[in-house]
């Protein structure tokens, strides 16, 4: 099968190096991991990303299999990606005529200014008929539900969401609470699948070296330096853990993390809790150094006020680490509560503390959640097994385009 995925400000190039930037996180590792699986299953992947630095050329092989073409659309520059929508319909016009003369046999759009794109490319004369595939990955009404005024998405986006997700041939809901909010855009309920993201089993896997440790009990928090990923929680949670330390990775790297408003704040949080000596913000750590980073904690912690997926569970799952998570999006999928982890409400620093405590105090629980984890991402996260679920979607998409013409 010719595949075309189109991820519009998250390059699956930015996953072979560090993240946590504030557009670099999940979806980037995601569409690089979904790609290169479909690629070793013997398909052939274009995804097509936005052209950010006049530096790469306009066409990279990620991996066997998948090729990243950047598409010329805005400066080439870093642009937030809450500021690029006045440059879709210039991605929509390239890709309409790439796909002209050489149509994939199904287009795969990864949130939801890429299925603007996408949509604009493959309807309308001349456009050539091929089925297209929605992940928003996240969604604007509950961004908005949740960030208030804060919210920086550009006016009209719940409004183009629900456009896109009516006009697409099938979509993708990576949890199960998703599919709740899509039903209510008016999506079609018999064009909403659930395939959750996955995690890669050899390189996230208890067998491996740890970091080194500097306090006899470790908390792990790997997140995007925003406020909605709740590390503001993780840290007033810890001055009720005595004899522990919390690891902070994400953001931008070490040597700027003071110039960073979101780190500066959360060291004013950990000061003002009186944890400043025994909370460490480390920076943005490499793909490759997250395994060592998960397999040194005790208790992985992720706290985010709402979360569409959530890959860090899971990958600390996969690690036989167990997660103190929100119950929140994903979360309420991938972590089993009282066998793989413990679910925590959003914003309760002192539900948390118990929770990480209750874990702390009982090695043998920690070791059984560990397994338990373990056997639950190998049994449903695997990325072989996304990738065939994910192949069923496209191929229903392609039979409902065939109907439909």
């Amino acid at each position: 099968m010719r595949i075309a995925m189109v991820s519009e400000h998250a390059s699956p190039l930015a996953a072979r190096g560090g993240l946590g930037g504030a557009d670099a996180g999940g979806q980037n590792v995601f569409v690089a991991a979904l790609a290169a699986e479909l690629g070793a299953q013997g398909h052939h992947v274009t995804v097509y990303t936005r052209r950010d630095s006049p530096a790469p050329p306009g066409r990279v092989r990620l991996a066997p299999g998948v090729t990243v073409e950047h598409v010329p659309a805005g400066p080439p520059s870093d642009v937030p990606k809450d500021d690029l929508l006045r440059w879709m319909p210039d991605f929509g016009n390239y890709l309409r005529d790439r796909w002209r003369a050489d149509p994939p046999d199904v287009v795969h759009a990864h949130f939801w200014m890429s299925g603007l794109a996408s949509l604009q490319a493959t309807r309308g004369p001349g456009a050539p008929r091929v089925p297209v595939v929605q992940t928003f990955h996240a969604l604007g009404s509950v961004k908005r539900r949740h960030q208030g005024g804060k919210d920086t998405s550009p006016d009209g986006r719940v409004q183009m969401e629900s456009e896109i997700g009516r006009a697409a041939e099938a979509v993708i809901a990576t949890a199960v609470e998703e599919t709740a909010e899509l039903a209510a855009m008016g999506v079609p309920a018999d064009r909403i699948e659930v395939v959750p993201c996955g995690v890669d089993l050899a390189v996230h896997s208890p067998d491996g070296p740890a970091e080194d440790r500097g306090a006899p009990r470790r908390l792990v928090v790997l997140s995007r330096m925003v406020e909605r990923k709740g590390v503001d929680t993780a840290i007033r949670a810890l001055a009720h853990v005595p004899d522990a330390e919390l690891i902070v990775a994400g953001g931008p790297p070490a040597a700027e993390l003071d110039a960073d408003p979101e780190a500066r704040r959360l060291l004013a949080v950990a000061a003002e809790a009186d944890v400043a000596g025994r909370v460490h913000l480390v920076g943005r750590r490499s793909r490759d150094e997250v395994p060592a980073l998960l397999r040194s904690a005790d208790v992985v912690l992720a706290l985010p006020w709402y979360e569409p997926f959530g890959m860090v569970p899971l990958e600390a799952m996969s690690c036989g680490v167990p997660v103190v998570a929100t119950a929140v999006g994903g979360h309420l999928d991938s972590v089993a509560d009282g066998e793989s982890g413990l679910l925590v409400p959003p914003r309760d620093p002192v539900a948390a503390a118990r929770a990480v405590n209750a874990l702390l105090d009982d090695p043998a629980r920690r070791e059984a959640y560990g397994r338990a984890g373990r056997r639950r991402a190998e049994a449903r996260y695997s990325w072989p097994r996304v990738a065939r679920d994910t192949l069923s979607v496209y191929r229903e998409a392609m039979a409902r385009k065939e109907v439909a013409a």
